[in-house]
């Protein structure tokens, strides 16, 4: 029985690794219409269940998008988890990611774009 929420428990683990943060830049916020500071910051996802049983892809990212209003925050979060095996490969998407400033609503269809010209 202990086996058996000790495997429950562990499937559902992933690190989290910060890639790298950035606030925009305050031209591109008046730019876009936004008021408030906002941040950015990358993450590369290791699904550790993946090494151990091999079955799908090592490597993913998560974008968090954090806008500090007067007095309030508000995030925003997009997560992929099966990307690729290859860590240097996942490095490169994340360094476009940052270099780019994509957020977390657009990541999706940005990787999907990456992966299609086989980085």
């Amino acid at each position: 029985m202990l086996r058996n929420g000790f495997a429950k428990r562990w499937k559902e683990e992933i690190l989290k690794v910060l890639y790298g943060s950035i606030f925009i830049e305050r031209e591109i916020l008046i730019e876009s219409g936004f008021e408030h500071p906002i941040k950015l910051e990358y993450y590369k996802i290791i699904n550790e269940e993946e090494i151990i049983y091999k079955k799908k892809e090592k490597y993913g990212i998560k974008i968090i998008k954090t806008e500090y209003m007067d007095n309030n925050t508000e995030t925003e979060e997009k997560e992929l988890r099966f990307l690729t095996n290859d860590e240097t490969k996942v490095d490169k998407i994340l360094g476009l990611l940052k270099r780019n400033i994509v957020t977390p609503v657009a990541v999706e269809d940005v990787v999907e774009d990456l992966l299609k010209q086989r980085l």
